[in-house]
């Protein structure tokens, strides 16, 4: 399964704003808009690679998503495997 990342942005902010409020990367499967937490994500939302899970790029993570995730994909970001 496929996974990326999606942003939810401040309470009124919208992703066809000018410049929009973000506020949370949240983990959702690939082109679903429901993160793993369970929170309804606006489908117009930025996305980026789930690859940048656990970087700065990927700051700051929803502690739900990044559990859910991490119980799903636990290979992921492991060093030695």
């Amino acid at each position: 399964m496929d996974y990326e990342m999606r942003a939810e942005y401040e309470e009124g902010a919208s992703p066809r704003d000018p410049e929009p409020r973000f506020f949370v990367w949240h983990m959702a499967r690939a082109d679903e808009a429901t993160a793993l937490c369970g929170r309804d994500l606006d489908p117009a939302a930025v996305t980026q690679s789930a690859d940048l899970w656990g970087t700065p790029a990927g700051q700051p993570l929803c502690h739900a998503c990044g559990a859910f995730y991490i119980h799903q994909v636990p290979h992921h970001g492991l060093s030695g495997e």
